[in-house]
């Protein structure tokens, strides 16, 4: 793994770029907006996630993109850009947002990613995953993830990194306008 701070105008200057085998993990662009759109607007993605909206409204990605590169964002989100395979510069999006950093348990964060159908089942979540927890960009001691029960294949992504489970809760999902049961895993990175 290669770990590079970006140098374009285009994206921010103080989040890392991660290199995997398969593709690279960079900060959103503007011109990852149509397919972040084109995904976005796919139910089996926006139904799997706690915050993309379905129908999808014009606009969203643009709004996305800008607040991923906003100076007081608390998330940092990488785009997983398949260039170097052959694939679409834009094949998932993984994100990491800072939680309460005055906790007894040290600096935390949560993750969570979502990755375009054509790629269900490739191991592209898992490389991401795995590749986000080795940099640990936000230098956390402890890493939370939540996947709707309902989505066993995003919680095998988080049980074959090494996260362990500690319980059920429920979440809210914009696309299905419905609090949603979810399983919740914790993995202690210090």
């Amino acid at each position: 793994m290669n770990i590079e701070i970006p140098t374009s105008a285009e994206v921010s200057t103080t989040q890392m770029i991660i290199e995997t085998e398969r593709f690279t993990l960079r900060p959103a662009q503007k011109s990852d907006t149509g397919l972040i759109e084109m995904h976005g607007s796919d139910i089996r993605v926006a139904r799997n996630t706690a915050s993309i909206p379905h129908p999808y409204p014009p606009g969203a990605a643009d709004a996305f993109v800008a607040r991923a590169n906003a100076a007081d964002r608390t998330e940092d989100l990488w785009v997983l850009d398949g260039s170097k395979s052959g694939h679409a510069e834009v094949i998932g999006v993984i994100s990491s947002t800072r939680q309460d950093m005055g906790t007894r348990m040290g600096k935390q964060s949560e993750i969570s990613y979502w990755i375009a159908p054509a790629f269900w089942n490739s191991g592209m979540a898992s490389e991401a995953v795995n590749a986000i927890l080795q940099a640990n960009p936000q230098d956390c001691d402890t890493v939370f993830a939540a996947v709707f029960q309902d989505n066993p294949a995003s919680a095998r992504v988080l049980t074959n990194a090494g996260f362990a489970y500690i319980g059920d809760a429920e979440n809210y999902s914009v696309a299905r306008m419905a609090n949603v049961a979810t399983w919740t895993y914790v993995k202690k990175l210090k």
